[in-house]
């Protein structure tokens, strides 16, 4: 089998709240939609920043902690995969899209730094799906 590498390591803020919903199946699914920025300099030589969206997908247990947790305005760094998907409109129009399936979720806020009311992540919760040890479940 050829070698090939899907990995993709985001850090960014969180644009909306998480929306939870149940596949089917009954597994649970988190979609996220989080904002990272890139710098570059402009022709003037000028540093600015460039936002990039992402759409992100977390499945099972871990999607209903990440729900349970995060809010929109949330710092929170994504390890995952990329995902390319392809359907068909009810017009007959074709579509495409690329989004990531997240493996681990690090929360990094605080609850002091939560942006909503403060009912937000216990300060020891630092994210899901890393190994035990790794201060995420």
């Amino acid at each position: 089998m050829p070698f090939s590498i899907n990995r993709v390591v985001v850090v960014g803020r969180l644009t909306r709240d998480p929306e939870l919903r149940a596949l089917p199946s009954g597994t649970s699914v988190c979609d996220l939609r989080i904002a990272v920025n890139s710098a570059r300099k402009d022709a003037a030589g000028e540093w600015s920043e460039k936002p990039n969206y992402f759409d992100v997908s977390i499945f099972g247990p871990r999607a209903e902690t990440v729900a349970s947790y995060m809010r929109r305005g949330s710092r929170v760094g994504v390890d995952g995969r990329l995902d390319w998907r392809e359907w068909e409109t009810d017009e007959q129009q074709k579509r495409q899209a690329v989004s990531i399936v997240a493996d681990t979720v690090q929360f990094l806020d605080g609850r002091d730094s939560q942006p909503d009311d403060g009912e937000g992540g216990d300060e020891d919760l630092a994210g899901v799906g890393a190994q035990e040890g790794d201060l995420a479940f």
